[in-house]
C-alpha cells in the first residue's frame, strides 16, 4: 500500500513539473512573439517616417526650383498691350490727332461700305422684271417695279420711265442727268477719306520734327551730348511717324476697296442704262 501511494506521489510530482515547464515555454514563446511584433512595427514606422522625410525634402527642393522657373519666365505681352504702351510713349498731343484721323477715317469707311453694299443691284434680274411689267402692264407697272427696288439703277430706270411720254430723247437726257447725280452720291465722303490718308502721316512727321527740336534743345541746355537723352527724344519723335504711317496704310486699303466698289456699280449702271434704252425703243416700236 505504501508503495502504491509512493508511486502516485511520484506521478503527481512528474505531472506538476511538466505543466510548469509547459507554462514557462508558452510564456517564453509569447514574449518572443510580442518582441518580434514590436520590432516589426518599429521598423515599419521608421520606414514610413523616412519616406515622409524624403518626400518633404524633395517637395522643399522642388518648390524653390518652380519659383525660380516662374521668376525666370518673363510675362509675354500681347500685341494690343505693346501697341498701347508705344502709343502712350509717343506723347499725348500729336498722338491724339493721329488717333482722331484714324477714327474719323474709319467712320467714313464704314458708312461708305454699308451704303455701297445696299446700292448694289442685280441688274439682269431687274431688267427682266421691268421688261415683263412693261409688256404686261405698261409704263406704270414698270415704274412700280422700279419703285419697289433699291439702288441707283432702279432710280435711273424710274426717272427714264417717268419721262417716257416726252419722247426717247428726254428719256436719254434724264437717264444721263440722274446717272450723274447717283454717281455723286456713290462718291460722297470719299474725298474726306483721302484727306485723312494724307493728313495722318503729315501729323506724324510734324510730331517727329517737333520731337527732334525738343531733343536738340535738351542737348543745348545740358551742354553735352547724352546718348540716353538723345535716344529717348528721337524714340518719342519717331513713334508719331510710325502711327501716322499705320493710319495712312489702313485707310488707303479701305479707300481702294471703296473706289473699286464704286467703279463696279458705275459700270453696271452704264450697261443697264444702254439695255434699258434698247428695251424702250423696242417697246415704242410695238406701240407706235
Amino acid at each position: 500500500m505504501k508503495k502504491a501511494l509512493s508511486l502516485l506521489a511520484i506521478v503527481a510530482l512528474s505531472l506538476g513539473t511538466v505543466n510548469a515547464y509547459a507554462q514557462e515555454d508558452m510564456s517564453a514563446t509569447e514574449e518572443v512573439a510580442e518582441t518580434a511584433a514590436t520590432e516589426t512595427m518599429d521598423s515599419a514606422d521608421a520606414a514610413v517616417d523616412s519616406a515622409a522625410a524624403t518626400t518633404d525634402s524633395a517637395a522643399t527642393e522642388e518648390a524653390p526650383a518652380e519659383e525660380a522657373a516662374v521668376e525666370e519666365a518673363p510675362a509675354e505681352k500681347g500685341f494690343t498691350q505693346i501697341l498701347k504702351e508705344k502709343f502712350i510713349e509717343g506723347g499725348a498731343f500729336f498722338m491724339s490727332f493721329v488717333l482722331l484721323a484714324l477714327v474719323l477715317g474709319l467712320a467714313l469707311v464704314i458708312e461708305r461700305i454699308i451704303y455701297l453694299t445696299f446700292a448694289q443691284t442685280n441688274t439682269e434680274k431687274l431688267l427682266e422684271e421691268v421688261e415683263g411689267a412693261l409688256n404686261n402692264g405698261g409704263v406704270e407697272a414698270a415704274k412700280e417695279v422700279c419703285r419697289n427696288t433699291r439702288g441707283p439703277v432702279a432710280t435711273i430706270f424710274f426717272e427714264g420711265l417717268d419721262h417716257y411720254d416726252e419722247g426717247l430723247d428726254m428719256v436719254d437726257k434724264s437717264i444721263m442727268s440722274v446717272g450723274s447725280v447717283e454717281n455723286g452720291k456713290l462718291e460722297k465722303g470719299v474725298s474726306w477719306i483721302s484727306l485723312f490718308i494724307a493728313l495722318a502721316p503729315m501729323l506724324g512727321f510734324m510730331g517727329t520734327v517737333i520731337g527732334m527740336i525738343g531733343a536738340f534743345d535738351a542737348i543745348e541746355a545740358a551742354g553735352d551730348i547724352n546718348p540716353s537723352l538723345v535716344a529717348g527724344g528721337i524714340k518719342v519723335a519717331l513713334l508719331t511717324t510710325v502711327f501716322g504711317l499705320i493710319t495712312a496704310i489702313i485707310l488707303q486699303i479701305f479707300y481702294n476697296l471703296i473706289v473699286a466698289m464704286i467703279d463696279g456699280i458705275v459700270i453696271k449702271m452704264e450697261d443697264a442704262s444702254i439695255s434699258f434704252m434698247d428695251m424702250l425703243v423696242e417697246y415704242n416700236k410695238k406701240n407706235a
